[in-house]
């Protein structure tokens, strides 16, 4: 190693458990508290918290209409609560207008509904892009939207978080309300993916 040649730096998973150690070394943090914070939302809440949300609006109207008026209300409905869903936004796709969700500031999420977000949703290229150049992005993740369709990007904060309900595909009059949940995925509730026909 030389003033020219520096040693590489530790990766981000390295640096993160240097950090874990020290705060807990420090008193700072409870290892206990963490550990179940983590497996909480690995294991208790997750997309499926959301899927039943969005299965509820699609078979009852008067749900549906109490959703898009006060999301936060008639999600805790469901038991749906905790911290990063305080206070909730429901976004309704339809033929005109299609919603996609970011977070341009860091990676603010709806966690109460969906568990902890992706990757791609922290990535930087998709929080700059998406605001620029929606279509496009989305097009890239596989959701091809007709030309005549408007669509609006939402930038989450620390006050709001949004959840996109996806349009109910054709073909599911006869499904129950878990068969319906089933259908759908994150990746529909922050509007970068469509759901599909059973």
């Amino acid at each position: 190693m030389t003033p020219d040649d520096p040693a590489p730096r530790p990766g981000p998973a390295l640096r993160t458990e240097a950090l874990e150690e020290l705060l807990v070394e420090r008193g700072l943090v409870d290892r206990a508290v963490m550990d179940g914070f983590v497996r909480t939302y690995e294991q208790d809440v997750g997309p499926l918290n959301g899927a039943t949300v969005v299965a509820r609006a699609w078979t009852d109207p008067d749900y549906r209409e109490w959703l898009l008026r006060d999301g936060t209300a008639a999600i805790a409905s469901l038991g749906f609560t905790g911290p990063q869903g305080e206070y909730m936004v429901v976004l309704e796709q339809t033929a005109e207008v299609h919603h996609v969700v970011v977070c341009t500031l860091c990676s603010c999420y709806p966690w109460p509904v969906l568990g902890l977000p992706p990757s791609w949703y922290k990535d930087p290229a998709y929080r700059a892009r998406v605001v620029r150049e929606p279509r496009t992005v989305l097009g890239e993740m596989g959701l091809d939207l007709p030309p005549e369709r408007r669509i609006e990007v939402w930038d989450s904060s620390a006050e709001v978080r949004y959840l996109t309900l996806p349009r109910r595909p054709a073909g599911t009059g006869g499904l129950m309300p878990d068969e319906l949940a089933a259908l759908v995925t994150r990746d529909a509730m922050v509007g970068v993916a469509g759901v599909g026909a059973p």
